[in-house]
């Protein structure tokens, strides 16, 4: 009830009775002024005046479950959240949760990661009250060999949630990475359990820099942080939610088909690879050509320098003038 009550609040943004309170959520008032008193007690500023009611007075954000889910806006998508002052890995955490009957559209939030991982092993940077670094839960009906299209619809997801609730022009680099203005703002890390031709669950994890903090020496030239590239104030879970609320829109329509076909012609149109000069770091062989955008699997299309075309569905991807390839 506590994240209803903050929802209702910061709709209403005036005094909201405690008799309608009561009557909405079908409690007593005590049960009202008890909720009250908890959300007070995690940091949350709300006045009480009496024959006037309760107001939820704007103030910095108190990041955790309550907020989240009060701010959630979806039919299953990031619901419920499981949310944790610090954790190894939210995608370990995930995979537990999973294995032990946690439901699709699950999220596990952390304020912080000891362990935060990126593709390939790579360690991720997770400090506390700076970031996003949340992995969602999903069991889905497919054939693994399409499970891998899922990274690029939170791709999309993601960016569209930056660019609703930021304003920022927030591009995709394929196939697991955001930008603005030439700098990464965030990762993203999909794994999945399989056995023989089942999909038991995949887990995919995204970290999103928001506040103003100092990168390592090795990466402050192509990190960014979206406070930094939007020039305000970012609600964490206003932006976490929205991301649930663009993925659940997008996984739908992935689902119609199971291909990328309804949302092939937006991807490419903020596919900050498309039409630009790559190089393919694959184990077959390193190759130079253009990006012509993906294709209906998530497939980046790379046309060589005699006309041909490959398609390209692993090994790392860098584009000239981003991330110091020049």
């Amino acid at each position: 009830m506590k994240a209803e009550i903050l929802a209702l609040l910061r709709e209403r943004g005036d005094y909201v009775s405690g008799q309608e309170l009561c009557e909405r959520f079908g409690v007593s008032r005590t049960a009202v002024w008890k909720a009250v008193n908890q959300l007070k007690k995690e940091g949350y500023r709300i006045e009480a005046v009496n024959n006037r009611g309760y107001f939820l007075a704007k103030e910095e954000e108190v990041y955790g479950k309550n907020e989240l889910e009060s701010r959630m806006n979806t039919r299953w998508a990031g619901r419920p959240v499981s949310f944790y002052e610090s954790l190894g890995s939210t995608n370990l955490q995930a995979k537990l949760d999973a294995e032990n009957g946690a439901a699709q559209g699950a999220l596990v939030v952390a304020d912080m990661q000891t362990a935060g991982r990126g593709r390939r092993g790579k360690s991720w940077c997770s400090p506390a009250g700076k970031n996003i670094y949340f992995t969602l839960i999903l069991k889905p009906e497919l054939a693994p060999d399409k499970a891998s299209m899922l990274t690029l619809v939170m791709g999309l997801a993601v960016a569209e949630g930056i660019r609703r609730t930021c304003g920022a022009d927030a591009m995709i680099k394929w196939p697991n990475d955001i930008v603005i203005d030439g700098r990464k703002v965030c990762g993203m890390l999909t794994e999945m359990s399989v056995e023989r031709e089942f999909i038991h669950y995949v887990v995919i994890g995204v970290g999103i820099n928001v506040r103003a903090q100092e990168f390592a020496p090795e990466i402050a030239s192509m990190a960014a942080c979206l406070q930094e590239v939007c020039g305000k104030r970012v609600s964490r879970a206003e932006l976490a939610a929205c991301i649930m609320e663009e993925f659940e829109k997008y996984y739908d329509i992935f689902l119609e088909t199971e291909e990328l076909t309804g949302l092939l012609e937006r991807y490419n149109e903020l596919l900050i690879n498309r039409d630009r000069q790559v190089r393919v770091l694959d184990p077959a062989g390193e190759f130079q050509g253009i990006s012509r955008g993906i294709d209906s699997r998530g497939e980046l299309l790379v046309e060589r320098e005699d006309g041909s075309v490959e398609r390209v569905y692993a090994g790392e991807v860098s584009v000239r003038g981003i991330y110091g390839y020049t």
